[in-house]
């Protein structure tokens, strides 16, 4: 291994010593294996490659300052692919099978783990494909379920900063009954031409609106939306919205604060009368909303004052921050820890 910068790692991949992976093979499941390529193996007509069926989950293991590691609500992320594999038609391994094979590949790269203080963290990627081979459109018979992990800074190398989002009005990420709200490649597939657009322009990140109405707020790049208007915590309800363990885990933390929450149709035109704005997932947590940039009307929203992000946005990111590390309680029982 060789020796990393911890405090400067961007978000990216970079090889660690093993990766887990299990096959479903004459339908059951088989024992996990642990391998040290990072190469697969599968059939050219595979469903993965041309039907899309496939879906994979990111989750972090973090090193507290007590020495610990902690991964985040490694549960819920589980169950989501559950979702995910049901709705594509893909055969699942379990939850329980999914948590085991979570804390094993995270004890094999422990040496990857980033110190406590560093800002940095483990990056587990969990992915299930189709392997079956059909000429057709119809689930495979086969499939691969494969655990890597990779050590990564920030998702944003300035980090817990305002950014400028672009309001994109030209490109849909999902369709109304489609696939928004399970994990799935396509998805993210669909949002790469106007993503590249919106970065050649320089901004970060885009803001998608609902694609039959272009009114309401959907989401904000790879990440949920939400929104603070005086005691509220504002975020958008949709078939169409991935539902983010993080998004979950903050209004159950702004409940917590005394905030009311609130999912629900959120209309563009309300934009003028938040207070804070930001987008939240698990690869950047937060990232607080700067200005979002309207240029079909040429108007641009403000949210950040002198470059900061709002009070409430920081609270909950420094809160769930907190309980990630190990130096808060985690009253919700979020944090599967061990030595």
């Amino acid at each position: 291994m060789e020796k990393l910068d911890w405090g400067n790692l961007s978000f990216g991949y970079l090889k660690t010593d093993y990766n887990l992976r299990c096959r479903y093979r004459d339908g059951k499941w088989e024992e996990p294996e642990v391998h040290t390529d990072e190469y697969l193996n599968i059939h050219m007509a595979a469903t993965s490659l041309h039907y899309g069926q496939e879906s994979f989950e990111g989750l972090k293991a973090f090193r507290g300052r007590d020495g610990d590691i902690r991964i985040f609500r490694p549960d819920e992320n589980a169950k989501r692919m559950a979702a995910s594999a049901a709705y594509v038609k893909m055969a699942f391994p379990g939850v329980d099978a999914f948590l085991k094979m979570v804390e094993q590949v995270v004890r094999l790269n422990e040496k990857y783990i980033p110190p406590y203080g560093t800002g940095a963290s483990l990056y587990i990627r969990p992915l299930l494909i189709g392997t079956g081979a059909q000429v057709g459109v119809h689930p495979a018979s086969e499939y691969l379920f494969l655990i890597f992990t990779t050590p990564v800074g920030p998702y944003y190398k300035d980090g817990f900063k305002p950014i400028d989002v672009l309001v994109d009005r030209d490109h849909d990420r999902a369709a109304p009954l489609g696939t928004g709200h399970i994990k799935v490649g396509g998805n993210y597939a669909a949002s790469l031409e106007s993503q590249e657009l919106a970065h050649a322009k320089g901004y970060p990140a885009v803001l998608y609106l609902d694609a039959k109405e272009k009114r309401y707020i959907d989401e904000c790049g790879a990440a949920n939306f939400f929104a603070i208007k005086g005691n509220r915590y504002i975020t958008p309800a949709s078939h169409s919205v991935l539902p983010s363990i993080t998004n979950m885990s903050l209004k159950t933390l702004a409940a917590d604060m005394g905030l009311e929450v609130e999912s629900r149709k959120v209309e563009f035109a309300e934009l003028p009368t938040f207070d804070e704005c930001g987008a939240c997932g698990t690869a950047a947590v937060i990232t607080p909303i700067g200005r979002i940039v309207d240029e079909t009307e040429n108007i641009t929203y403000e949210f950040a004052k002198d470059g900061k992000a709002g009070e409430i946005t920081t609270r909950l990111y420094h809160r769930l921050r907190a309980i990630q590390l190990g130096e808060e309680p985690d009253p919700h029982g979020w944090v599967m820890s061990f030595r």
